[in-house]
Parts: structure tokens; C-alpha cells; sequence
């Protein structure tokens, strides 16, 4: 009996060594599969990450066709990370699709343009233009440049075939844009705006986002002049935005229909050149006294003649204006002839003539901005430049007072820099603005001709000039200086 209780143990116990691990079994393999996030939230678990891509492409037809593109991506927030795993359980691709779809908008490669300005208080704003084939901002780019430049003088500057000077004319040596741009490659929202061809991005880049086109009719008696004025606008705004007008100097006629846009420049098309011109130098009128002669009585005793200066600057344009010129040489062609008028009295009132104005400059002067409206050089905005600013004659030329007066004003501003203001007690004050330095006093006497101080850049200018501006009746009433010059400035 005992020796069977022990067999039946050793029995058992051999039936029991599977069980304890020494026999074989079959281990099960794991599971490849694909986990699918959006921005850290789990959307689902796919088996094929390239099945989701294809979907996703098969389903993004729409996008295919307006972008002529040939892929359809997953929002910019989704991450596919590999899974492997036991468990088998997978969701449907068309599932996680549209889990993908309420999240967010699925992209299309491309390419951003990241456009960095500067604001007037030092700060960088970017804008973001968003292309398919960098091509299409170049070519928007070289629309801009021939429009601010000209088409026929950019070519001649790519090919470097510009005429050379040899009396007057123009030599572009650079021509470049000022910002800072940086291209990536990147998946794009297909909600964002996506430029397709250069003439679209062209007038983003000329006008802005959302510049607005109205129409003038002409009536008589205008001139593009006071259209653009009037409309605040300037001139040349006029002639880009009007393709038949090819002058300021154009006939307008009643009924005549012109476009108004104001330009806005996402991008600043900078000219540098080196310019020679024949500029008229108007002739002084010397006043002399005789004593004895009734004050007030005025006699002509020379008529004046106008001379001619051949004048080599320097220039530098933004979009078309102005903002910086360095005399290089003057040659005087032909002498001025002074006006001379003979006067009742040497004595010198403080009143100043009605009819007879002087220049705040010496002669070969350019006007580098009129009484108009513009885009403020200093961050953009649209402005009325209130006066005129007067290039040209160089760093620490003299300034003198366009008619006799007392000092108001002499000192300095954070715009407009060491000012002075005469008041002529005849309904007209004049403001000189942005000297190197001033040379009268408040209180003082001044005569017409006389020097109150010298060409220079401060307070907020881009380069060398004098601001003239002209006030009728009161303190800060700027009216166009042209009022008192009716024959135009000289």
C-alpha cells in the first residue's frame, strides 16, 4: 500500500512540471501600430501611418485643384508616433480622419516669406506671405521695382548697359530691398491667404491688405495736382495707380475717370544714383535805399535773369521718394542777374513785402517732397507733409529768411529739430526746420536774404534738407507755400 501511495506521487509530480514552467508553450508576437496625436491629445491608433497620409490626400481633391498641387497634408499639430503593443484593437483610418479635421486646417507645402520692419519705437513687426514656388515672389518683387524704378531703366541696370553721363542724366548704382526677408519651406493651412501669382502679390506688396480703389470724375479746371491733393494723395500715387497718365504735367479733361489708391508698401524698394542735371538758379533782388525817395515807393532799376547750374548729386529713393541727396559738384553754366529795385529808405521795417518772396537756399537745390500727401518715412501712416523740404545744397549750407520779419521762434523740436519762425507781420509767418545749427535770436529783426542759420539733419529727417513751411494768420496754420509764388518756386 505504501509503495503504491509513492508511485501515484511520482505520477503527479510529473504531471505538474508543465506547469511549473519546464515544459514548452507559444508566445504570442507583438503589434506595430501607429498612435495618432494632436498637440498632446490622443485622436486614435491606426495599423498603417501611410494609409492615414493617403486618405487624407484622397480626400483633400478641393485643395488639389484650386493650388494645382499634388499632396494634401495633416494639420501642422498632428504627430504620428509608432505603437507596439499586445493589444490588437485598432480605430478606422476614416475615423481618425475626421477627428483630424475638427481640429484643425490641413496644409500644402509651400513656402513662407517672413518679412521683419522696424516701427518707429524700435519695435520688429514680421508679415508673413505665404507662396508655392518662390519664383512668384521674385517676380512680384521685380513688379514693384519696375514700377518705383522704371522697366526699361531697370533692364538697362541688370544688363549694365546704362548710357553714360556725359552732360546731363542718370546712373542707377544699386538697387536692392531694404528689409529683412527669409524664405522656409513649410507646410501652409490651406485657410491662410496662398499667392499663386505675381500680379496678386504684386499689388498686396504695393497697396497692402486692405486698400481700398475709388473712382474720380474730372471736372474742370483740374489739374492732376489738386485731384491727388484733394483726394490725399500725392501726385505721383496718381500716375502709378493710372496707367494713361504718364506726367504731372498731363491734361486732364471733364468726365475723365481716375483711380485713388493710396499706397501702402509692404516692402521698400531702395535706388541708389548717382545724378547730373541742368537745374535753373534763381537771381537775387537787391534791394538799395535812397533816402531820398518817399518810403514805400519802389522803382526797378534792373530787371533780374535767371542762371543755370549743371548739379551732380548723389540720391537715394525709397518707393519712389526722395529721402536722401549729397551734393557732389555745382558748375555754374550761366550767372544769375540780380533784380535791382531801388526803395524809399534804408530803413529796414519789420513788415515784410506781399509781392515779393524770397528762397530759404542757395541755387541747385532739389525738392525732394511737396505740400502733399504721403506715407510718413518714419513707420508709414498716411500724412499731409505740411510744407516743402529742400535738398541739395549740402550739410551746413545757409538758410536765409524769405522775407523781412521778427523772430518768433528759434529753438528745438523733437520733429522738427533746431527751428526757426519768422513772423513778417504782413498775415504770413515761415518756419525753416531741421538746421545744424541756428543763427538768430528771439526778438530779432531780420531782413529777406539774410542767413538764420544753416542746412542740417535734425529732429526727424532722413537726410540734409530744410523743411519751409508757410503759415497764414496764426501759429501752426500751414497753408501750400506755393501762395507766395504764384510764377512757381525759384
Amino acid at each position: 500500500m505504501r509503495k503504491f501511495s509513492i508511485i501515484i506521487m511520482i505520477l503527479l509530480a510529473l504531471l505538474a512540471i508543465p506547469v511549473l514552467g519546464f515544459g514548452y508553450t507559444k508566445v504570442t508576437e507583438p503589434n506595430t501600430y501607429y498612435k495618432v496625436y494632436f498637440e498632446g491629445k490622443t485622436l486614435g491608433v491606426i495599423s498603417s501611418n501611410q494609409e492615414l497620409n493617403d486618405y487624407i490626400n484622397e480626400n483633400g481633391q478641393i485643395y488639389k485643384n484650386k493650388y494645382k498641387t499634388k499632396e494634401v497634408y495633416a494639420p501642422n499639430g498632428v504627430q504620428i508616433k509608432k505603437l507596439v503593443t499586445y493589444d490588437g484593437a485598432v480605430d478606422e483610418v476614416k475615423d481618425v480622419y475626421k477627428k483630424i479635421k475638427k481640429q484643425d486646417d490641413f496644409t500644402i507645402k509651400g513656402y513662407d516669406m517672413a518679412i521683419k520692419k522696424e516701427t518707429t519705437d524700435d519695435k520688429v513687426v514680421t508679415t508673413h506671405i505665404y507662396v508655392l514656388d518662390k519664383k512668384i515672389f521674385k517676380e512680384a518683387v521685380e513688379i514693384l521695382i519696375n514700377t518705383f524704378v522704371g522697366e526699361d531703366e531697370y533692364q538697362a541696370y541688370l544688363d549694365n548697359t546704362q548710357d553714360e553721363i556725359e552732360t546731363t542724366g542718370k546712373i542707377i548704382n544699386n538697387i536692392y530691398v531694404d528689409e529683412d526677408i527669409t524664405v522656409k519651406e513649410t507646410k501652409i493651412p490651406v485657410t491662410e491667404k496662398i499667392y499663386t501669382n505675381a500680379e496678386e502679390l504684386a499689388r498686396f506688396l504695393l497697396y497692402g491688405k486692405d486698400y481700398q480703389e475709388n473712382t474720380y470724375t474730372v471736372k474742370a479746371g483740374d489739374t492732376i495736382e489738386n485731384v491727388a491733393f484733394n483726394n490725399k494723395i500725392n501726385p505721383s500715387e496718381l500716375l502709378l495707380s493710372n496707367d494713361e497718365l504718364t506726367s504731372e504735367n498731363n491734361l486732364l479733361y471733364p468726365g475723365q475717370k481716375l483711380k485713388i489708391v493710396q499706397l501702402n508698401p509692404q516692402i521698400s524698394i531702395v535706388e541708389e544714383s548717382y545724378v547730373v542735371e541742368d537745374v535753373e538758379s534763381a537771381y537775387n533782388t537787391e534791394e538799395r535805399y535812397d533816402d531820398s525817395i518817399l518810403i514805400g515807393t519802389d522803382k526797378v532799376i534792373q530787371e533780374g535773369q535767371n542762371g543755370m547750374d549743371r548739379v551732380s548729386q548723389d540720391m537715394r529713393e525709397v518707393n519712389g521718394e526722395i529721402t536722401y541727396v549729397n551734393p557732389r559738384n555745382k558748375e555754374v553754366l550761366k550767372s544769375p542777374v540780380s533784380k535791382i529795385v531801388l526803395k524809399g529808405s534804408k530803413y529796414v521795417p519789420d513788415v515784410g513785402s506781399l509781392t515779393n518772396w524770397g528762397w530759404p537756399t542757395d541755387s541747385g537745390w532739389t525738392l525732394s517732397s511737396g505740400y502733399s500727401y504721403r506715407s510718413n518715412p518714419f513707420g508709414g501712416g498716411r500724412e499731409l507733409h505740411t510744407g516743402l523740404d529742400i535738398s541739395g545744397t549740402g550739410y551746413g549750407s545757409k538758410i536765409y529768411a524769405t522775407n523781412n520779419g521778427r523772430v518768433m521762434i528759434a529753438e528745438y523740436h523733437y520733429s522738427y529739430g533746431n527751428y526757426v519762425v519768422i513772423n513778417h507781420n504782413n498775415g504770413y509767418m515761415t518756419l525753416y526746420a531741421h538746421m545744424s545749427r541756428i543763427g538768430v535770436k528771439v526778438g530779432q529783426i531780420v531782413e529777406k536774404g539774410q542767413v538764420i542759420g544753416y542746412v542740417g539733419m535734425t529732429g526727424s529727417a532722413t537726410g540734409p534738407h530744410v523743411h519751409y513751411e508757410v503759415w497764414d494768420g496764426c501759429k501752426y496754420c500751414d497753408v501750400n507755400p506755393s501762395v507766395l509764388y504764384p510764377n512757381g518756386y525759384r
